[in-house]
C-alpha cells in the first residue's frame, strides 16, 4: 500500500481521533508526561499544569543547536502549559476551575500528595462528578509498599526484570530506555481511554490506578506465572530458551541478529551455510534437537558469519527469507528511509524558534491523521489563555 492510498479519506479539520478531549496534565519526569503526550499526539487538548517558570524535565543533554532539553521537548510536545503552584490556595482554586471543564486528570505524584494539596480525586470529583482521574505511581494506591519512592531503574530492579537482562555470566543490566516509565505511561493512556468509554456509556467517572511495578510485570510475557509456579525463567542474554539459533553474530565489519523459530527456516539456513546435510540431520532438524545441541548449532552460524561482511551476510539471509537484521546504532536508524517514510522524525519548531526533528507518533490513523503540531511549551506559556477561558466558560459548558 502506498502512503497516499492509506490516507485517501483523511480529514484535515481535526487534530486526531481525540480532538475535543480536554486533559489536565499534573505530572513530572517521564511516565505521566508520556501518558498525556500520547493523548496529545492523538488530538486531545492537553493542558500541562506546572510551576510558573519551572524547569521540570530539563534533563541533559540539549538537542544540538536548540539550547533545549531532549527530555522535555520529546515528551511535552503538542501540549499547552499553565503555570500554577497547587500548594497555594488561589492556584488550587484556579486548577479546580479548570477541572470543571476537563474530561481527564492525569497525575504521577506519590499517593496522597494531591489530596494534601486539596486537588486529589475527591476534590476534583466534587467539582466534576464524572471526572476520570488517572494516578501513576511506582507501587500503586494501595498495598504495603505505597510509601516507597520509585524511579524507573529501581522498578526494573524490584520487578525481577533487571535480573533477567544482560549476559548470563555477567551482572544484571537495566534497560537503556525508561522501560517501566514507558509501560506505565502506555497502560495509563489505555486505562484512561477505557474509563472514558465507560463514562460515555454510563455517566460514571472513576479513579484509575496505574503502578509502574504492575505495568512492567504485566508486560513481561507471562514470566511471573512461571516464577510463581516453580519454573523461574533464566537469563539468556541475546539467546532464547525456545529458538536455536537465536543470537547476535559478529561479522567482519559489524554484527547481525538471526532468529530461527521454525524448522523450515533452519532448513533454509542450512542451505545458506553450505551445510544442506544438516537440514534434517539428528541433532539439527527439529527445534527440540537444536535446543539440546545449542553450542554446536550456534557455533556453526557464528563461524559462517565471522568470515563475511554484514552486507554479505544480510544479502544471503534475505535471499533465503530468514528473520535477521543488522545491529544498528540510533544514528544509523535516524537516516533510514523507512523511518522517514513513516514520519518517525518530524521537523518541529520549538518554543524558542529553533527547529529539531522530534520522534513522531507510532500509531497511524487513516481517517484522523496525527502529527506533531507544536513543540513543548515553555512553563506557563499558555497561562493567560487557559485561565481566561476557564473563567469565561459557564459551569458545565
Amino acid at each position: 500500500m502506498r502512503r497516499e492510498e492509506f490516507y485517501r479519506e483523511a480529514r484535515d479539520d481535526l487534530d486526531g481521533p481525540l480532538h475535543g478531549l480536554t486533559v489536565l496534565d499534573v505530572t513530572k519526569v517521564w511516565s505521566g508526561p508520556l501518558a498525556t503526550g500520547l493523548l496529545a499526539d492523538m488530538g486531545a487538548d492537553v493542558i500541562r499544569v506546572e510551576l510558573p517558570y519551572g524547569r521540570d524535565g530539563e534533563v541533559p543533554p540539549e538537542i544540538p543547536g536548540t539550547g533545549l532539553s531532549w527530555f522535555r521537548e520529546t515528551v511535552n510536545r503538542n501540549k499547552r502549559s499553565v503555570g500554577l503552584d497547587l500548594r497555594q490556595p488561589a492556584d488550587r482554586e484556579a486548577f479546580l476551575q479548570l477541572v470543571r471543564d476537563a474530561d481527564l486528570v492525569v497525575e504521577n505524584y506519590k499517593p496522597g500528595t494531591l489530596d494534601e494539596w486539596g486537588v486529589g480525586y475527591p476534590d476534583c470529583r466534587r467539582v466534576r462528578p464524572d471526572i476520570v482521574f488517572v494516578s501513576i505511581t511506582g507501587w500503586g494506591q494501595y498495598g504495603p509498599d505505597i510509601d516507597r519512592p520509585a524511579y524507573d531503574p529501581v522498578v526494573q530492579a524490584a520487578s525481577g526484570w533487571m535480573a533477567l537482562n544482560g549476559d548470563p555470566a555477567g551482572r544484571p543490566v537495566r534497560a537503556p530506555t525508561f522501560l517501566a516509565d514507558e509501560l506505565a505511561g502506555l497502560h495509563a493512556a489505555v486505562g484512561a481511554l477505557a474509563a472514558l468509554t465507560h463514562r460515555d456509556r454510563t455517566g460514571e467517572g472513576q479513579h484509575v490506578d496505574v503502578a509502574m511495578l504492575d505495568s512492567l510485570l504485566a508486560s513481561s510475557c507471562g514470566l511471573l506465572t512461571l516464577a510463581a509456579t516453580g519454573a523461574p525463567p533464566a537469563r539468556w542474554g541475546n539467546q532464547t530458551d525456545f529458538a536455536v539459533p537465536s543470537n547476535v553474530y559478529r561479522c567482519l565489519d559489524g554484527e547481525v541478529y538471526l532468529s530461527v523459530a521454525l524448522d523450515k527456516h533452519w532448513r533454509a539456513l542450512a542451505e545458506t551455510l553450505g551445510r544442506p546435510e544438516l537440514a534434517r540431520a539428528p541433532g539439527y532438524g527439529r527445534g527440540a534437537q537444536r535446543r539440546q545441541n545449542r553450542v554446536e548449532v550456534d557455533g556453526l552460524v557464528a563461524q559462517w558469519c565471522g568470515s563475511r561482511t554484514v552486507d554479505e551476510v544480510m544479502a544471503a539471509f534475505r535471499a533465503a527469507h530468514l528473520v535477521a537484521e543488522r545491529v544498528r546504532t540510533f544514528s544509523e536508524v535516524a537516516a533510514d528511509p523507512q523511518v522517514s517514510a513513516r514520519d518517525m522524525l518530524q521537523p518541529t519548531v520549538l518554543h524558542n524558534g529553533t527547529v529539531a526533528p522530534l520522534t513522531g507518533p507510532a500509531v497511524k490513523f487513516s481517517r484522523t491523521p496525527t502529527r506533531i503540531r507544536r513543540g513543548a511549551p515553555a512553563a506557563g506559556a499558555d497561562s493567560r489563555d487557559v485561565l481566561r477561558d476557564a473563567v469565561t466558560q459557564p459551569d458545565g459548558a
